[in-house]
């Protein structure tokens, strides 16, 4: 039986990634409900994803371009 240390080490950044995204919105959005209200929440939110809007963008490029990097290989 064989092990891919690579694929083991991408699945579990993803998972911590993951992990502490719902960590952020869950406990952090929750603690700022229970404290100021669903107003503040709300705007909580919103600061949030759009505060995690340029990571995304930067990542879906990174991606982008090895998808393309990796097809212009194979030929």
């Amino acid at each position: 039986m064989s092990r891919d240390l690579r694929q083991y080490a991408r699945q579990t950044n993803f998972r911590l990634m993951a992990g502490g995204l719902i960590a952020l919105f869950v406990i952090g959005d929750g603690l700022i409900y229970l404290l100021y209200g669903q107003s503040a929440a709300l705007l909580g939110l919103l600061c949030m994803v759009l505060g995690l809007a340029p990571i995304v963008l930067i990542l879906l490029f990174f991606t982008i371009m090895d998808w393309i990097v990796k097809r212009a290989n194979r030929q």
